[in-house]
């Protein structure tokens, strides 16, 4: 089975980022949720749906920063794209803010000054720990080429993928399965190469129209039967299909391996070439 890697981040950013995408805003939950429960036995029904609301505050701040830093951390794993079109960060600094204010202030019977202070310093905080939104698109030149267009492309490919991915859950048939894995880690592997070289989207456009949708409606029409019921003869015809595409796409990753060495014995004359004259 392929062991080639979806995404190829360099393990810096990877750690750096996998490190703050942890539930930390969670934690706020626990002492609400105790609240809520004392004020439940103890019938106070004023209690309870101050600390509910609170509760739920905390609870829409912390899914908020688990999307934006999901949408940060997928921003630096990323060669080629644009930066998050919703302020996710900033929306969470500013329902922490929030939410400290009514949790001081309303909940929990403190002065209004006093909970503002603390809002504005848990919002200050976040942004200190966690840092601002990603503000510049990663679009760099890459000749004749729209970069929104080989994002739309590559985005495109890689759904088709998930689909195809979904589809292999309810494929029964080892083979088959062990098949598809192969086939879609090295359809990974070759949009992998083209996000690092967007020219190449030029000459793989092919296997990215053709190939994966082709894949992708194969799997489609085979999950959409009864394993059962497909035939002996169906399968094996799957199973050569199959074969024969991880056939071509060895042939489309060395083709686009040999293009980049071609650019970079260029690149390589051509710096020969400014050091003699």
């Amino acid at each position: 089975m392929s062991k080639v890697k979806r995404y190829d981040p360099s393990n810096k950013n990877k750690n750096s980022f996998t490190l703050k995408r942890g539930n930390f805003l969670y934690i706020f939950l626990a002492p609400l949720f105790l609240a809520i429960i004392l004020a439940l036995v103890a019938q106070n029904i004023s209690a309870f749906l101050l600390n509910s609301v609170a509760f739920g505050l905390f609870f829409l701040t912390a899914k908020l920063n688990q999307i934006g830093l999901t949408k940060e951390y997928k921003y630096h794993t990323t060669t080629l794209t644009k930066a998050p079109k919703v302020p996710y960060k900033s929306i969470t600094a500013l329902m922490l803010g929030v939410s400290t204010l009514y949790t001081g202030w309303l909940a929990g019977s403190q002065e209004f000054i006093i909970s503002a202070f603390l809002g504005l310093i848990s919002s200050v905080g976040y942004f200190l720990f966690y840092g601002f939104d990603p503000k510049n698109d990663k679009l760099r030149n890459i000749g004749d080429i729209s970069a929104e267009f080989v994002i739309e492309t590559l985005a495109e490919a890689r759904g088709k993928l998930a689909d195809i991915e979904k589809n292999m859950k309810n494929i029964q048939e080892k083979s088959l399965h062990t098949k598809l894995r192969i086939a879609t880690d090295k359809a990974y592997e070759i949009l992998n190469n083209i996000e690092a070289d967007p020219k190449d989207l030029r000459v793989a456009r092919k296997f990215i129209i053709v190939y994966i949708d082709g894949i992708k409606k194969v799997t489609q029409s085979y999950t959409n039967m009864d394993e059962n019921e497909v035939t002996d003869d169906t399968k094996k015809k799957l199973n050569k299909l199959l074969i024969d595409v991880e056939v071509k796409f060895d042939k489309e990753i060395n083709r686009l391996k040999k293009n980049n060495q071609f650019d970079l014995d260029v690149h390589i004359d051509v710096l020969q070439e400014q050091i003699k004259n």
